[in-house]
């Protein structure tokens, strides 16, 4: 399989994986100028790329950066972007700033991590009853929090 990527702008840099085994590969900031995200705020941030999976059956998931959020309070305003395989348009990332400091992104910066992943796509039906299980209704911690 492969991700084929066009450049929207001149200046885009193609995703990239740091390490052989690395299991996102980091995307890049494409920008004229640095854009500030302020406490609280968040910012649309162009990637200047368009992508084509050479597969239907792959969904194209974009996480923070974890040193990104750990150290500076930056990350993905809705937690995990979900690009579909189908999608043609412009790449961007909506960083979001947690911390109490403003925080500056610049052209080539690292500000996300893209991962591939399979999906399956299951026919929907109803049904005039769901099947009863041992764990049932319970949700959102019903299991405790201990070992």
């Amino acid at each position: 399989m492969k991700l084929l990527f066009e450049k929207i702008h001149p200046k885009a840099i193609l995703p990239e994986r740091k390490t052989a085994q690395s299991a996102g590969a980091d995307l890049f900031a494409c920008l004229d100028e640095p854009i500030m995200i302020y406490p609280g705020e968040t910012a649309m941030v162009p990637i200047g790329v368009k992508c084509q999976p050479t597969r239907p059956d792959v969904a194209l998931l974009i996480y923070p950066r974890s040193g990104l959020a750990s150290k500076h309070g930056i990350t993905l305003a809705n937690a995990v972007g979900v690009v579909d395989s189908d999608y043609r348009g412009e790449w961007f990332v909506p960083l979001h700033n947690i911390s109490r400091e403003p925080f500056a992104v610049v052209h080539g910066m690292r500000v996300a991590q893209l991962v591939v992943t399979p999906v399956l796509f299951p026919e929907i039906g109803e049904t005039d009853c769901v099947d009863e299980t041992e764990r049932g209704a319970g949700g959102f911690g019903s299991t405790g929090l201990g070992a």
